[in-house]
């Protein structure tokens, strides 16, 4: 494997000019992303109130069922005593979800280990798994490329109940069936079979969406000490019930604070991300796994549609005593900082724009957005599509810059027929003069055959166009090899028009390359930078 990191230019101006450090943008967080503020950072969690024996005894029943390692008991350990944490997460998608996922896992160990390294204390990973998160449509499916087309393969369920995803139990004859058939359009290699018993197994032995998540991850990452919690585990509900009555206390202003923070982040022409609005409880109320969004009326937290109605009061005792709560995308970072020491961040450009509202909020209970570190962007190139791009005589980063478009555009205006387009444009318009000609003529005679004469010149100019387009697919076949190159260059760097990481998950590299993939690629010399990471392998 060869690692290159280049610049590529980036189209989300709120995430440039985060990078970028604008004053404009700067306001919206306590801590720059530079490493003096890890250093403040630091000195500013020193009073942090974490329940640490609690907090851990939680995070290793959770991860009970999942093989260990020793750099997952060191890390256990330093939590206990006296370690700061990195976090990032994402929702439990089928196969790991996307590669931002693993890439983010990546970022994450990365940034704790730099860190460790440069402040000279413990630093802990921690992946914090959306498993709150209810809507499966986001998670349930996968893609593959069939003969340079995307295909979007989706694990049925017959549920109409949209429950969370840890609560949403999976159905083992399907999910087998269905990852036979996701490894059977990867192809076949000296990995497959393997891979396949091995996914199988873990599918077998897990419950819900959450469970196969984590299962996979860990073993991707067990080495690495990489920790998880799941923000749906009951444990961790329980052990957050203050925060909860926190959250709850302070719901109306929160709300207050993040609708105003937003619209000043959407008249500087970042847009309102949230959609925030001044009644909006931020929590969910959970039952039986299904997740109801609370609004707040006339002091009363309520969702009509559920026909649910709880006075402050009662949400505070329903947070101690049933554990029944839920956050969203405004009170999930609040709570993360609660429940963890949190040193950085790693998010990606939605969640940077969710967070560039809560700076208000998070100072209304007393603390600070911890630092922002938004995750490394990874492509990878196979060995085909490396040839590929040499073919065409274009890097990888001009590949990844839309440059293929640019290229396949240019090919095709040299190789297009103009000389025979041009013959057939003045074919057509004879015709077309020849049947005025004639229509005038029957005109003359009184003869009415306006609707017939037009039928046939219609046809005629058809079948010129269609002659067109036999000329343009027989140039096209000739030099169907050039095509399949674009094709393929398109369809692995930029599928659907967007990076890989967004569309792919790990396992065609991992089908491709073997279980020794991510060993590879933790094994690069990553500078942990906004530089765009193209990994050769």
């Amino acid at each position: 494997m060869k690692l290159e990191q280049v610049h590529v230019e980036n189209s989300n101006k709120l995430l440039q000019d985060y990078r970028d450090q604008q004053a404009t943008l700067s306001s919206f967080f306590h801590y720059k992303n530079d490493q003096t503020s890890f250093e403040q950072r630091l000195k500013d969690l020193a009073g942090h109130p974490i329940r640490r024996k609690e907090l851990t005894a939680i995070i290793r029943h959770f991860m009970s069922d999942l093989a260990s390692s020793n750099k997952i008991e060191q890390h256990l350990n330093e939590l206990e005593q006296d370690a700061v944490v990195v976090v990032g997460g994402q929702q439990a998608g089928l196969l790991t979800g996307p590669l931002y996922s693993v890439n983010k896992a990546i970022s994450v160990l990365l940034v704790a280990q730099q860190q460790r390294e440069k402040l000279g204390v413990p630093i802990v990973p921690v992946f914090w798994v959306a498993g709150e998160d209810h809507d499966i449509d986001e998670i349930n499916h996968t893609f593959s490329t069939i003969n340079g087309r995307l295909v979007k393969h989706v694990l049925t369920d017959s549920s109409k109940v949209k429950k969370m995803a840890s609560a949403t139990l999976l159905n083992h004859q399907k999910l087998a069936e269905w990852i036979e058939h996701i490894f059977s359009q990867f192809g076949e290699t000296a990995y497959t079979k393997k891979l396949v018993e091995e996914t199988l197994e873990v599918a077998n032995n897990s419950v819900s969406y959450t469970d196969f998540f984590v299962k996979l991850m860990n073993d991707l990452f067990k080495e690495y000490g990489l920790l998880y919690i799941d923000a749906a585990d009951p444990a961790l509900r329980q052990y957050e019930a203050p925060y909860f009555e926190r959250l709850i206390e302070h719901s109306e202003e929160i709300a207050a604070l993040v609708t105003a923070r937003e619209t000043k982040l959407d008249e500087l022409g970042y847009g309102a991300p949230i959609g925030a609005t001044e009644d909006a409880a931020n929590l969910f109320y959970v039952k039986e796994g299904e997740r109801f969004l609370l609004s707040r009326v006339n002091g009363s937290f309520v969702n009509n549609a559920a026909n649910l109605h709880f006075t402050k009061e009662e949400m505070k005792k329903l947070a101690h005593e049933e554990a029944c709560f839920s956050n969203n995308v405004v009170t999930r970072p609040m709570m993360q900082d609660m429940v963890f020491p949190v040193l950085a961040f790693i998010g990606g450009p939605g969640e940077l724009a969710y967070w560039s509202t809560l700076k208000d909020g998070f100072e209304l209970l007393d603390m600070q957005v911890p630092v922002f570190v938004p995750r490394m962007n990874i492509s990878y190139v196979t060995r085909e599509t490396e040839h590929n791009l040499q073919a065409m005589g274009i890097t990888a980063a001009q590949a990844i810059s839309g440059e293929v478009a640019k290229k396949k555009a240019a090919y095709d205006k040299k190789i297009y027929d103009d000389e025979a387009k041009q013959a057939i444009e003045r074919a057509k318009q004879l015709v077309t003069t020849q049947y005025k000609e004639i229509q005038e003529h029957l005109a003359a005679k009184e003869i009415h055959l306006e609707r017939i004469v037009d039928k046939n010149l219609d046809f005629h100019q058809q079948q010129f166009d269609f002659l067109m387009k036999q000329i343009e697919k027989d140039i096209r076949l000739k030099h169907d090899v050039a095509f399949k190159q674009f094709m393929q260059v398109e369809s692995e760097l930029l599928p659907a028009g967007g990076f890989q990481e967004r569309v792919y998950s790990p396992y065609p590299y991992l089908n491709q390359y073997g279980q020794h993939f991510i060993e590879n690629i933790m094994a690069l010399s990553f500078e942990v930078s906004d530089k765009h990471s193209i990994v050769y392998l």
